[in-house]
């Protein structure tokens, strides 16, 4: 019987609950598929701290291997390791981890070579179709010579190549909370770092794929409460928390407040745009601050709006050229890090700035944090296409907004806007709100989350 992964092959990667709606079976013909697809002759693989990592990985390089393909190991990394690995190498790569997903699940990021993005339209689909049809009819006949499985280690050439990115030179001594949440932080953090002079204090360094402390999601405030706290503790000029995967980070500054990631996409792309003279075209999705395209434009540069989601970033950095782009979800790519996310790269631009300011993050950061945030909401509903519908109804008719539905719906008017999008991956619908004033903000936000919570 032909395995179903309508419920785990999502718009830019694989995720699931592992075993029950994917194993190292279906892992294993993913890796026959995903070498048919890029037509590759040799990938690489890494993977993070998840009890299921080293099973699933194992399994996708032997349907690679069996192929005729040459597999180059690169075990424990962060996500943002593993597209240093598919640059540098330039390889098409597979990452398994389920970022900031509960520890049952697992999942797999894929790259071509360069670490171009492989998404529903450029790949995803294909592969899918494959899995599903040999998982009904048994997967093609083994290559006649099967390849070679290397391993390599890349952590100390990934940390290099991200402080070639960064001048830290003239930075002043800093003290850093650093929270990994159990993630792949705890494994890059210590070379990264290294020589800097920071005095950091490490949270969770351990790695942990059930996560034990709390998730490693640090958008969600509850999950970066202990930081705060101990950056207080501490006296600390800031703080930063990884995601599961450690390809995201999340600034919290000397009062133990939360730096918007907008604010952050705003700070690095002034900074990129000096760097690159002062011109470029900066990416930036469609629930970022009003904030990031006004610094965009007030540094020289040309602001591109886009779809939320890795693959949609990159591919339009890959159309304009940008030399940056940054998400809400505190996902930030760069030109010189082959298109790719590394809240690492994002994380020492924050270091940069703040090392050789005369002033705390706090007011570093206000000039680009300029308007009221609700920060993301999400509602657990049963229908999400109805849900949306009920919203568009309600604003259709008004004259004083536009709508446009770029990716789910936004709804723009003079002092405010508001975006509702359906996840990739769980039954959630995704509300963001941002006004001038937090009043406003008040009232739209709950106009907004009657409809979609009726």
């Amino acid at each position: 019987m032909a395995a179903d992964l309508s419920n785990i092959v999502k718009a830019y990667d694989v995720r699931g609950v592992v075993p029950d709606q994917w194993d190292e079976s279906l892992a294993e013909l993913f890796g026959a598929a995903f070498v048919e697809v890029t037509d590759a002759t040799a990938i690489v693989i890494g993977h993070d701290m998840r009890p299921s990592s080293p099973g699933l990985s194992a399994a996708f390089a032997r349907g690679a291997a069996a192929r005729g393909v040459d597999v180059t190991l690169i075990g424990l990394c962060s996500t943002d390791q593993l597209y240093f690995a598919s640059g540098s190498l330039d390889l098409p790569g597979a990452m398994f981890t389920a970022s900031h997903n509960p520890a049952q699940y697992n999942g797999i990021k894929l790259c071509r070579a360069g670490a171009a993005p492989v998404g529903q339209d450029t790949g995803l689909a294909e592969i899918r179709a494959l899995v599903e049809k040999w998982s009904e009819s048994g997967a093609p006949a083994a290559a006649a010579t099967p390849g070679t499985v290397t391993e390599r280690d890349t952590l100390v050439d990934y940390a290099a190549h991200l402080r070639g990115l960064v001048d830290l030179s003239a930075i002043r001594p800093l003290k850093v909370v650093v929270d990994a949440g159990n993630g792949m932080g705890g494994h890059t953090v210590p070379t990264v770092f290294d020589g800097l002079p920071l005095t950091v204090t490490p949270m969770y360094f351990e790695l942990d794929g059930t996560f034990p402390n709390h998730e490693a999601n640090p958008l969600d405030p509850k999950n970066i409460v202990d930081l705060q706290a101990r950056v207080l503790a501490e006296g600390a000029d800031l703080g930063i928390a990884f995601d599961g995967d450690a390809d995201r980070c999340f600034i919290v500054d000397e009062r133990g407040e939360g730096v918007s990631p907008s604010a952050i996409t705003a700070l690095v792309a002034a900074r990129e745009l000096e760097r690159n003279g002062g011109t470029g075209t900066v990416i930036h999705n469609l629930i970022t601050s009003w904030s990031v395209p006004e610094v965009v434009r007030e540094h020289g540069g040309t602001p591109v709006r886009t779809r939320v989601g890795h693959s949609f970033i990159k591919e339009e950095m890959a159309k304009t050229g940008a030399i940056f782009g940054g998400e809400h979800s505190a996902h930030y790519y760069f030109k010189d890090f082959w298109n790719a996310d590394t809240g690492m790269l994002a994380a020492l631009h924050v270091l940069a700035a703040l090392g050789t300011a005369s002033v705390p993050l706090s007011e570093l950061v206000s000039s680009y944090d300029r308007y009221a945030g609700s920060g993301e909401i999400n509602s657990t509903v049963a229908d999400q296409a109805a849900r949306l519908a009920a919203v568009r109804d309600a604003y259709g008719s008004r004259e004083d907004v536009t709508l446009d539905e770029l990716d789910g719906l936004t709804v723009t008017a003079a002092d405010w806007w508001f975006n509702v999008r359906a996840s990739n991956t769980e039954p959630l619908l995704r509300l963001n709100v941002e006004a001038r004033d937090a009043e406003t903000l008040t009232r739209i936000r709950d106009e907004a989350l009657s409809l979609i919570r009726a």
